[in-house]
């Protein structure tokens, strides 16, 4: 599936949260991938195949939840970590049952995320 252990993929609609992300990710070593919508992840998830997504729960048009199904039927170990702006509780059940590895609700400590993000790819 991963191929080389060291790709993200950060699924926002806005631009400062994937721009930020990226920085971030990108200074821990990663390769990072930024999608404003389901389609544009998809396409991504398609060609690169990275290790791990960062996904947003409120997303125009496709949202978190179907680009997370659209996701797994594409790749079904792929690890996707939630984040959400609100406590939507059923989504994030849902988001469960789908194999989300665990929820960050906005605005998130980005340290917390960090070694999340740094245990997920570890493993």
């Amino acid at each position: 599936m991963c191929a080389d252990g060291k790709k993200i993929l950060i699924v926002d609609d806005q631009f400062g949260i994937r721009a930020l992300l990226s920085e971030v990710f990108n200074q821990e070593g990663y390769e990072t991938f930024q999608a404003e919508n389901g389609r544009v992840a998809l396409e991504i998830v398609n060609r690169e195949k990275p290790c791990l997504v960062l996904l947003d729960m409120k997303i125009p048009g496709m949202d978190g939840l179907e680009i997370l199904k659209q996701i797994k039927k594409m790749e079904p170990d792929m690890k996707v970590i939630m984040m959400t702006a609100y406590g939507e509780l059923d989504m994030l059940k849902e988001a469960s049952k789908l194999g989300v590895l665990r929820h960050f609700t906005k605005p998130f400590d980005i340290e917390e995320l960090k070694l999340e993000v740094n245990k997920q790819m570890a493993g």
